[in-house]
């Protein structure tokens, strides 16, 4: 069993209680204020104090990021939200600016800080100065190969790494980008980000401003600024051998479905149930761009090619709201399946068993042939046990 905490990205109180569900040991999520993602997928004040009820009633533990760079006006409120957060119970403030860091050590010194991915720490030294000016946790910048995140051991000063893991990456050094704020008018800096690195782009000669030509990398692709996604579970064993604290997972902007896999994929390998291969293969079933692994071993790599589209080998089909009674189960539907339909369990207490749909009934006691209403509940035979928060996905 592998000592390293999996931490699980929580943009909504569904995706929350996935991650919770199907084993991650914290969750990182955003509140209202300098959080580094659309607004969508942060936390007003009182359902960030339901969140930390939540993850604390499960023995996990709940860290805020507070990590755009700060204005002037926002470093006057930064040490009093970070109280704020601290009296309802968060376990941390993940923070990247250093004049936030100052003013949150000023203001509430007992909130632990974990220094941001945007910092772009890449070396001992820094890591360092950050643990004297009251870090407890560095999040690596994502360039650092893995030699380098070995030559850190002893020499961190008792400040723990956090490592991204698995995850959407970007174009940009450690994250910050201008090409949103050019393009869009909105600040990547400031959690506004359009991603326009996966807009598809055509060549214009200057004397033939009408004719657009497709800018092909591989095949039909045209994203070339579009860069793939980590996946690093293969690398999980050397990197806990190095030190690692925290195994990160990105995905504030994703679905519930997506944070069950991947959190699924990796508490499986971690705590050995399941073999290396088995759960490199379940990552699949999310949906992901061409998977790499970043820059552990130097250049990125875009392996076999990056088509900027995105790949899953399942879609998913049902929530799971309720534990099984006599062979039947009571789910939410998420998209259209059939009686005759092999549907897959995505759960944590087991891997690998499917059944085929036989019986499908709706709330009226109705028999149906074709489940092709979203979100209604319905009622399936499946001879295993299901409990609340289980998954169902069809293979394509």
């Amino acid at each position: 069993m592998m000592n390293v905490e999996l931490l699980a990205p929580a943009g909504s109180m569904e995706n929350l209680e996935a991650a919770l569900y199907f084993g991650a040991d914290a969750v990182y999520c955003g509140g209202p204020f300098l959080q580094l993602r659309a607004e969508a997928a942060g936390f007003s004040m009182e359902t960030l104090k339901e969140a930390i009820r939540r993850t604390h009633e499960k023995g996990k533990k709940i860290y805020v990021t507070v990590n755009c760079f700060a204005k002037n006006r926002e470093i006057e409120t930064a040490g009093a939200y970070a109280k704020a957060l601290y009296d309802m119970g968060a376990d941390a403030v993940i923070v990247s600016d250093l004049g936030v860091i100052a003013a949150i050590r000023e203001a509430c010194p007992a909130i632990p800080i974990h220094v941001s991915t945007q910092a772009n720490a890449l070396n001992y030294k820094t890591v360092q100065i950050y643990r004297q000016l009251g870090a407890s946790r560095v999040v690596l910048g994502r360039e650092m190969t893995m030699e380098e995140i070995e030559q850190l051991a002893g020499r961190t000063d008792g400040a723990e790494l956090e490592v991204f893991i698995h995850g959407a990456m970007c174009m940009a050094y450690s994250g910050r980008c201008l090409l949103s704020s050019a393009l869009a008018a909105r600040s990547g800096n400031r959690g506004e980000c359009a991603q326009p690195c996966r807009w598809n782009y055509y060549l214009v000669e200057q004397q033939r401003a009408n004719t657009a030509i497709p800018v092909v990398q591989a095949g039909e692709a045209t994203a070339v600024l579009s860069s793939t996604d980590l996946n690093a579970i293969r690398l999980a064993d050397r990197l806990a051998a190095a030190g690692v604290a925290s195994f990160k997972i990105e995905g504030r902007m994703k679905s519930a479905y997506y944070v069950a896999t991947v959190v699924n994929a990796y508490r499986q390998y971690m705590d050995g149930k399941a073999s290396l291969d088995d759960c490199d293969a379940e990552l699949s079933c999310a949906s992901h761009r061409p998977y790499a692994d970043g820059f552990f071993f130097g250049a990125a790599k875009n392996d076999p090619f990056n088509d900027g589209l995105y790949h899953s080998d399942c879609d998913f089909i049902a929530a799971v709201t309720g534990d099984s009674e006599n062979g039947v189960c009571t789910v939410e539907m998420r998209n259209r399946f059939r009686v005759g339909d092999v549907l897959e369990i995505l759960s944590p207490n087991s891997m690998g068993l499917s059944f085929p749909v036989t019986r499908i009934e709706n709330a009226a006691g109705e028999t149906l042939d074709d489940a092709a209403l979203v979100q209604e509940t319905l009622r399936l035979s499946c001879p295993y046990p299901l409990r609340k928060g289980d998954m169902l996905r069809r293979r394509k």
